[in-house]
């Protein structure tokens, strides 16, 4: 996947280490999305890219956001857009933070447990409420299946509690793995989401919304072997838009739904310019040599995900010539700074030298998010925005 010319130009144009975002190229994705997907309203991933420009930019769009606190809750506002286009969705939340957020004007607030639900109700009167739902998360690169979400008989007692806490119990979510690359995920959700309002209706609660969370997949990574991932984008789409209408017959009001992409929108418009920090070959133990490429970033300052995926590598200096399989891996003393061992070496040019650069493509989603302040004195990235005019 080539990166747009604007992209391509800035990466040309750094003599130090960036990461640059395309506000254009995240533009084009989000009118993409809003084409396949009309009927549903977009709250964009916070966590995904907490970048000012990037937000303010996806505000001007139209585009609602997905907090997990106030701080992100905070940095929305300053985008301009009102209370009502952001939702708390942290299942996660303390007392203070759910009264923060209420004061901060949110009035929707996800929730997956009767304890969260009293807090809720203790310190946000009359909010409304979304239950997340479970998944298996099979079919994704992060499942997300253990830490969030209740099986569909707990949200019968979740949004049960929650109307007669004084709440209002205004919907369901789900979320069905983050990088998901099938579409059957989103098939298998939606038949739980139509059972589970079918019941609510026949006890007297009838939602008028649906959240069907994050998982749509970036395009232009590699999984861990170096392969590209290919997700079925059109079918992925059909089935969830298919999925609207099928839920739309079952419940007994209308349904407004809800979308959170994250990388989906970020991640292919988001390229880091590197250098290389030495190309070394050393002996193993066995006797076979091996060698290592260190970048100037790795795990710690912009590819955190590195030891689930692969970005695609650029030498613009060595287009040619010849090329060795080596591991690529961070700055760092730590050996968790590098790609997975077990998917293979990645193809390098022979004649790279320390100081030369490298392009990392496709690693816009959660490169800003996940930096470290400075772990082994390595220092987060500078970034740049081009485009968004």
């Amino acid at each position: 996947m080539a990166e747009p010319s604007a992209l391509r130009a800035a990466l040309a144009a750094a003599s130090e280490d960036t990461l640059v975002y395309d506000l254009d190229g995240i533009g084009r994705q989000y009118a993409a999305v809003r084409a396949e997907l009309p009927d549903a309203e977009v709250r964009f991933a916070m966590k995904a890219c907490p970048v000012d420009e990037v937000l303010g930019h996806l505000a001007r769009l139209g585009s609602g956001f997905d907090a997990a606190g106030p701080q992100e809750i905070v940095q929305a506002l300053r985008t301009g857009v009102g209370p009502g286009l952001i939702h708390y969705g942290n299942t996660v939340k303390s007392d203070r933070n759910i009264a923060e957020a209420y004061r901060l004007g949110v009035r929707d607030f996800a929730t997956d447990s009767r304890e969260d639900v009293a807090a809720i109700a203790r310190h946000a009167p009359g909010a409304r409420v979304f239950c997340r739902v479970s998944t298996t998360g099979s079919g994704a690169l992060w499942g997300l299946s253990h830490k969030f979400g209740c099986s569909p008989e707990d949200a019968l007692r979740v949004l049960g509690a929650a109307r007669s806490a004084g709440l209002v119990p205004s919907g369901l979510s789900v979320h069905v793995g983050s990088q998901q690359m099938t579409a059957e995920a989103w098939g298998e959700a939606i038949e739980t989401l139509a059972d589970l309002l079918g019941t609510l209706n026949r006890r007297g609660i009838v939602p008028d919304r649906i959240n069907l969370g994050g998982g749509l997949p970036a395009l232009g990574v590699l999984d861990r072997y170096g392969r590209p991932l290919e997700p079925p984008m059109d079918k992925i789409f059909r089935v969830i838009r298919d999925g609207m209408e099928r839920l739309r017959a079952v419940n007994a009001g209308p349904l407004r739904f809800l979308l959170e992409p994250g990388r989906h929108l970020v991640a292919d418009h988001g390229a880091i310019r590197a250098h290389v920090a030495r190309l070394t070959s050393r002996q193993r133990l066995d006797g076979t040599r091996e060698d290592w490429l260190y970048l100037s970033c790795g795990k710690f300052n912009g590819l955190y995900e590195m030891d689930q995926l692969r970005y695609r590598l650029e030498f613009p200096s060595h287009a040619d010539g010849r090329f060795v399989e080596a591991v690529v891996a961070g700055p760092t003393c730590d050996s968790d700074d590098a790609y997975a061992r077990e998917g293979g070496p990645v193809r390098v040019p022979y004649a790279v030298t320390s100081g030369d650069p490298v392009w990392i493509h496709s690693c816009g989603a959660y490169a800003m998010a996940y930096t470290t302040r400075g772990f082994n004195g390595f220092a987060p990235l500078p970034y740049t925005c081009v485009g968004g005019a």
